[in-house]
């Protein structure tokens, strides 16, 4: 049996609220900076904040968060950033998916904490790639573990905004040992990939899951920083992008790719699936899906 870890759980639960609103206020400024380009004389976008409640088993609440989205702004054409923290005990298509994994204990105790942040960003700009990033901190009576990452998606790819993504992954992981980026790149391309399309859904990142060393502080300051490297990783590329002009035919690229990522969002992700199964707010659970999307 693990403590209960108040603790830990309310610094992990508070770092990931702190790093929601540094990346609100630089997608605003993202927004307000936009000075040429198509859309630069439409309004700045602005979140929508939203909080949300999630239900236990028997009704009761079990915690919830805040669901934040901007819709039609100059950059972005749909971006949310949600976090979390929810507890209670799992429900039984949950219980057995966790005890498949094996995690110690969950058959037995489906008691349950989890918290963490995750964002999606659809651009307005087919140039200018989509973007996917979480962290979390997982716990149960038996086990705690950390997991999350970060991965890029254009639907038109430039080599450059690639090598500046994982070049910047690699810096801020690199203090926690040389060998821990090209594992977890790996672990990217693997989990990115969508089978009955064979082919990734992007040009990958970093990803890792189930992340429990023994040493709660080391693994928490690799998530923290998983979650640090984010803006200046993907900022400098969409400053880069977002005033390129784009054709009728770049967008008709773009929402055919966009159906890529409705696809593994709604068929493989693990974050979708335990949100839903776990009774969150499915609205919140679904905001990482694009606005519009086309499939020939």
């Amino acid at each position: 049996m693990t403590a209960p870890m108040f603790e830990e759980k309310a610094a992990a639960s508070a770092w990931f609220r702190q790093l929601r609103d540094d990346i609100v206020a630089a997608f605003e400024a993202l927004e307000d900076s936009q000075t040429a380009g198509p859309l630069a004389s439409a309004p700045a976008g602005r979140f929508e904040v939203t909080e949300t409640k999630r239900q236990g088993t028997e009704g009761e609440d079990a915690g919830g968060g805040l669901m934040s989205v901007m819709r039609g702004g100059r950059v972005f054409e749909k971006v949310g950033v949600n976090v979390s923290t929810v507890y209670g005990t799992l429900g039984s298509a949950a219980q057995k998916a966790m005890a498949a994994r094996g995690v110690p204990g969950i058959e037995a105790d489906p008691r349950f904490w989890a918290s963490g942040i995750s964002l999606v960003a659809h651009m307005q700009n087919p140039h200018s790639p989509a973007v996917h990033m979480n962290t979390r901190m997982f716990w149960t009576p038996g086990a705690w573990w950390f997991g999350g990452g970060s991965d890029l998606n254009p639907c038109i790819e430039y080599a450059e905004d690639t090598a500046h993504f994982h070049a910047t992954q690699k810096q801020y992981l690199d203090p926690h040992g040389e060998d821990l980026y090209p594992k977890l790149k790996e672990w990217a391309d693997e989990y990115f990939y969508i089978p009955h399309r064979g082919r990734a859904r992007g040009v990958g990142g970093v990803f890792m899951d189930d992340r429990c060393t023994g040493d709660w502080a080391a693994d928490f300051a690799l998530t923290q920083d998983i979650g640090r490297a984010f803006l200046p990783a993907f900022v400098p590329v969409t400053e880069r992008r977002r005033t390129t002009p784009w054709t009728d035919a770049d967008k008709d690229t773009q929402l055919i790719h966009r159906g890529l990522y409705a696809e593994y969002n709604l068929v493989y992700d693990r974050g979708t699936k335990f949100g839903l199964a776990t009774g969150h707010d499915a609205n919140a659970v679904l905001m990482s899906l694009p606005p519009m999307a086309k499939w020939t």
